[in-house]
């Protein structure tokens, strides 16, 4: 694989769109141009309706090294890191914010900035070949950016071990610690990632955008506060043509029939997208 191959190469097949960093030779960095192709494919995934699902891995044996720490120590200026971690995290916020659930599809290696991408997605699938490191301590630089993610999936000290040893975990022990769903060999990596895609795709997409926009604006908010927002959600999807569906057909003792393109009041503060 030479590198005038497509850094990014998107795939689409019933509703599930793969996107994979395709750098192999290079472990997959998280280079410039490979967070502007990301940035671009989420933009775009982000408008269309027939996408249900998006899964993330890594040609070769990464899933991704991180930074492309040769391009970053070819700028001695603190202006090039700065905007690039600013396009970095603005991509991965772009994840968070995307309507379809996107699972990490965890092939291999993930490092540093990698670990962050693994640990922005919503789901993970990780092969037993997967090992996992949050390791920039073992350069000088600490991983302060992959630590807001990180601390936000697993509890604080296996956190702070983790960014303070620079130590790699295996995917059974990174499952363990909530980092990644479930934990496939090799040759079923596949099944495991299309068991779960298909678990989310037989759900109706109006209510699991929904759902997803408000998981992560209720889980960094107070107790009191996440549940009256929770709350004014429930209350705008019980109106909505799939909870009326959904309930009719419990009531009715028969399987639901989801319509394409259902929707639901949004509640007004979540009105501004």
């Amino acid at each position: 694989m030479n590198d005038t191959s497509p850094e990014l190469i998107e795939t689409s097949r019933d509703g599930v769109t793969t996107l994979t960093l395709n750098r192999p030779g290079r472990l997959n960095p998280l280079s410039e141009s490979m967070i502007a192709a990301l940035q671009d494919a989420l933009d775009r995934i982000a408008a269309d309706p027939s996408v249900r699902v998006v899964v993330l891995t890594g040609a070769g044996r990464a899933f991704c090294a991180g930074h492309d720490l040769k391009e970053m120590h070819a700028h001695r200026d603190r202006e090039f890191p700065e905007a690039l971690f600013e396009r970095c995290s603005r991509m991965m916020l772009s994840m968070v914010g995307l309507p379809q659930p996107v699972v990490a599809r965890v092939n291999g290696l993930a490092t540093a900035a990698g670990c962050q991408l693994l640990a922005t997605c919503d789901l993970a699938v990780a092969s037993t070949e997967a090992r996992i490191a949050v390791n920039g301590i073992d350069h000088g630089l600490f991983c302060s950016t992959p630590s807001v993610p990180l601390s936000r999936n697993v509890p604080r000290k296996q956190a702070f071990e983790m960014l303070f040893t620079g130590e790699f975990i295996d995917a059974e022990t990174a499952r363990a610690r909530g980092l990644v769903n479930r934990v496939a060999r090799p040759e079923t990596l596949d099944t495991a990632v299309a068991e779960l895609c298909d678990a989310i795709r037989a759900k109706p997409a109006a209510t699991v955008a929904t759902g997803k926009r408000m998981f992560y604006r209720q889980v960094e908010r107070g107790l009191t506060e996440a549940l009256r927002y929770a709350g004014g959600v429930m209350a705008c999807d019980m109106m909505g043509d799939d909870a009326q569906e959904g309930v009719g057909a419990f009531l009715e003792k028969r399987p639901p029939r989801w319509a394409a393109g259902s929707t639901a009041p949004v509640p007004a503060e979540d009105a501004d997208g």
